[in-house]
């Protein structure tokens, strides 16, 4: 198999970082979706960049490359589920979310990685789309500049529920922007597969010119759940194929963020699926 395959760190949080690492080489992954995290690499701990150096020379003894995710649900508020976002109605809130895009990007590049993933929030109470998508531009320009000065990919995800929800809608931001080289998308199978109108094939095919970040799982039409190979409604011959012909070379990243109880058999499963084609 030609594509480079990866499992999330938020679907290994009942292990240790450097024991999920050690885990995902030993299986033999190629790759890994780091979630920047409490509990594996703190983006807002004093030593975040000099802990990422220390990351950075472990993931390359053990031969894995990374994408850098931001995901994390609670990393900048205790209380509420990914809030701030880019578009929270209060501008401070908004910009605490873009520094800490920013320090990801920093990170990402101790780290090496191929990209930085993030995603747009869903829209508040009482907010316009149009205003949305304004306030999402102008809280993206800041890391769009870190990400050119630091020579990275930002990879924006459509997550279901979300002002940015679909591939169309990345679309619609990448215009808004100008079309910056340096952003890209995050495709998400089970995404596709949950909202999109096309076959996920399909997507991946349309998609492939701005493709820096693919997650992978199973998943059923309209409902949002991350599910384990097989247990939902994906064909996945058609979509592994389509991703190795149109030359996509990041990482295809396994996206169990509710399952990490199961983490390290769930891995190994995983990678048996999608080696052997995406069949049992």
């Amino acid at each position: 198999m030609s594509l480079r395959l990866g499992y999330g760190t938020n679907g290994l949080t009942d292990l240790r970082l450097d024991d999920a690492l050690v885990l995902l080489a030993d299986l033999g992954y190629d790759g890994v979706g780091l979630t920047l995290d409490h509990m594996h690499l703190d983006p807002a701990a004093p030593d975040a960049l000099a802990r990422a150096r220390q990351v950075a020379r472990r993931l390359a003894r053990l031969g894995l490359g990374v994408t850098v995710e931001t995901g994390a649900r609670y990393i900048l508020d205790p209380r509420r589920k990914h809030g701030p976002s880019l578009i929270d109605p209060d501008p401070e809130a908004r910009a605490t979310r873009t520094r800490l895009l920013v320090t990801a990007v920093h990170i990402a590049a101790e780290l090496g990685a191929h990209a930085v993933h993030c995603f747009s929030g869903t829209v508040p109470d009482g907010a316009d789309d149009d205003t949305s998508w304004k306030r999402l531009g102008q809280a993206l320009e800041p890391v769009l500049a870190a990400v050119e000065r630091e020579g990275q990919s930002l990879a924006v995800e459509p997550e279901p529920g979300h002002l940015l929800g679909t591939v169309a809608d990345f679309h619609r931001l990448r215009a808004d922007l100008g079309d910056p080289d340096v952003l890209g998308l995050t495709l998400d199978i089970g995404h596709c597969q949950c909202l999109e109108p096309e076959p996920p094939a399909d997507c991946v095919r349309a998609a492939a010119p701005w493709l820096r970040h693919v997650q992978i799982e199973d998943m059923r039409r309209a409902v949002h759940e991350h599910l384990p190979f097989g247990e939902g409604e994906i064909d996945f011959p058609p979509v592994l194929d389509a991703l190795s012909t149109v030359g996509y070379r990041g990482l295809t990243v396994v996206e169990l963020p509710r399952h990490s109880h199961m983490g390290p058999d769930l891995a190994e499963r995983s990678l048996r699926f999608l080696r052997n084609g995406g069949t049992s």
